[in-house]
């Protein structure tokens, strides 16, 4: 290296900075303002061999310049100028007459792009595809691309081929949400996606297994469709039912429980309401339990009174007429922070007027209005163990791991659990069904025991619950000896919820399926 002044001169080859054109001979150089174009050839002597039959020859038919895009340098985009030749194929039985060379590194056949330049646009297009990779690479990597070339590279790439997975995880997405479904298969053990299908159908799906031999265990939630398929396609095949999906219906199931059971919890927050739909209610079960006390069926009775027959059932089931008044849910509102004091004022002096204590707790920072405090004050909130609950909330609070609840909330929890027999059955049923959640080798009879027990407590809707178990059973009982899950299949899930957001949800089948299997 040569110093002279602030000039710095390097004893650098073009060929060490750009080595893919270190097999052609270079010409010249011209450098633009907005362009870097660079003259090459090939040299005559060098033999090529034929891509049809592999036999080398120098016999040249002609010469011709292909014009191929590269990086750019320095912020200018470059374009090399490659003359090559096109050669005869010296053997006459080969199908190829003639050929024409291509240089390693430089030139791919129909190819635009050296092959450095094509692998660029690919690793974007894989992560962003479309407009948003014509932008970057325009602004950035000064390279002009229409979307539509973007997604021609993405589409030309092809995806990976995995070998079928002996564990294998299966769901569906939404290509549009409540009309097109597509199926995500992946490899449950580790991750690797295999296959997109076009929908969800069994068809389809049994096709695939059919087509894919070899898998053993396939993960899947409680669809039906995909039990079905799989027991067509292979009935070897083991199927295991997911644990978060199970745990999911569980606490569906325990919300409509707590909801039926308002009238017993519901002591601990504000009172039940008393108004005109509380007498409605009350007036209609008696209604209901006359009917079917006098013998007439569910449907008889749906249509005397004028009523569905779900809602027939639902007072039906019903014991007494309490249970179906529900508690009231009530937001968070701007008098909850000041509860505590307003609760203390009114024990100390019952009849204290409301004007005083909206200055008392202005003076402490409230910010609301006067109608808010008497409202707040009629619904009997501020008397209340607690300032609001919910069904929601209680079904949060019995379905939660106990090392996750503080000390005021395991106090409240085990206050709901012993509010009436049938909550106290409920939180047991709980906790023992989180218990079977973790693979062992006995649960299958613990779950056999948890059925017979739930049966056997008047909880009609976790009987519902437990039916739906026993249709299943096979997988369920997999789901609780077995380790395995289908966890990675909805983290894939997630992620292709992802992709479509980044495509505005327009990327059809064909696309989403080549995002999926290179992302």
């Amino acid at each position: 290296m040569l110093w002279s002044g602030r000039l710095v001169t390097c004893d650098v080859e073009l060929t060490d900075l750009l080595p893919h054109l270190s097999s052609v001979l270079v010409e010249t150089v011209e450098l633009g303002r907005s362009l870097v174009r660079i003259t090459v050839r090939t040299p005559d002597a060098r033999p090529v061999d034929c891509p049809g039959c592999g036999q080398p020859s120098s016999w040249v038919h002609s010469r011709y310049v292909r014009h191929v895009a590269d990086e750019a340098i320095g912020g200018r985009p470059v374009v090399i100028d490659v003359s090559v030749r096109r050669l005869y194929c010296e053997k006459s039985g080969c199908a190829k007459t003639t050929f024409v060379e291509q240089v390693a590194g430089l030139t791919e056949r129909y190819q635009r792009r050296t092959p450095a330049l094509r692998r660029l646009i690919e690793a974007l297009a894989v992560v962003l595809a479309g407009s948003a990779v014509a932008r970057l690479l325009t602004t950035l990597l000064h390279q002009t691309l229409s979307s539509a070339t973007v997604l021609t590279c993405l589409m030309r790439i092809s995806p990976p081929r995995r070998p079928t997975p002996r564990v294998a995880g299966i769901d569906e997405f939404a290509l549009l949400k409540g009309h097109h479904y597509a199926t995500i298969i992946i490899d449950a053990d580790s991750g690797q996606r295999i296959e997109v299908l076009p929908d969800r159908s069994m068809t389809t799906v049994t096709a695939w297994l059919r087509e894919h031999p070899g898998i053993e265990v396939l993960c899947r939630d409680g669809s039906g469709g995909f039990a079905q398929a799989a027991t067509d396609a292979d009935p070897a095949i083991l199927q295991v039912s997911d644990r978060w999906h199970l745990w999911h219906g569980l606490a569906g199931t325990v919300l409509k429980e707590v909801g039926a059971h308002a009238s017993c919890w519901g002591k601990f927050g504000p009172p039940l309401p008393e108004g005109k739909r509380a007498a409605t209610t009350r007036e209609r079960w008696r209604q209901v339990h006359d009917l079917l006390d006098q013998g007439v069926g569910l449907l008889a009775c749906a249509r005397r009174l004028g009523v569905s027959l779900n809602t027939v059932k639902r007072y039906a089931r019903a014991c007494e007429p309490d249970r179906m008044v529900r508690a009231p849910i009530y937001r968070a509102c701007l008098v909850d922070p000041y509860r505590g004091h307003l609760r203390r004022r009114r024990a100390e002096d019952p009849a204290v007027p409301v004007t005083h204590l909206l200055a008392e707790i202005r003076e402490q920072g409230y910010t609301g209005s006067a109608n808010l405090l008497v409202r707040y004050i009629n619904q009997g909130r501020v008397e209340a163990d607690h300032a609001a609950l919910s069904p929601r909330k209680v079904t949060g609070l019995l379905t939660r791991h106990p090392d996750r609840l503080n000390d005021k909330h395991s106090a409240l929890r085990d206050q709901l659990a012993g509010a009436c027999p049938e909550m106290t059955v409920l939180a047991d049923q709980i906790r023992a069904f989180a218990a079977l959640l973790v693979p062992s080798v006995g649960n299958a009879e613990r779950l056999t025991a948890w059925i017979a027990t739930t049966r056997a407590a008047d909880l009609p809707f976790l009987h519902s619950f437990a039916t739906g178990l026993e249709r299943d059973r096979a997988a369920i009982d997999a789901a609780v000896t077995l380790p395995h899950h289908n966890g990675r299949t909805e983290g894939t899930n997630c992620k292709i919820k992802l992709l479509k957001r980044q495509r505005y949800g327009r990327a059809g089948h064909p696309l989403l399926r080549q995002l999926i299997l290179l992302n």
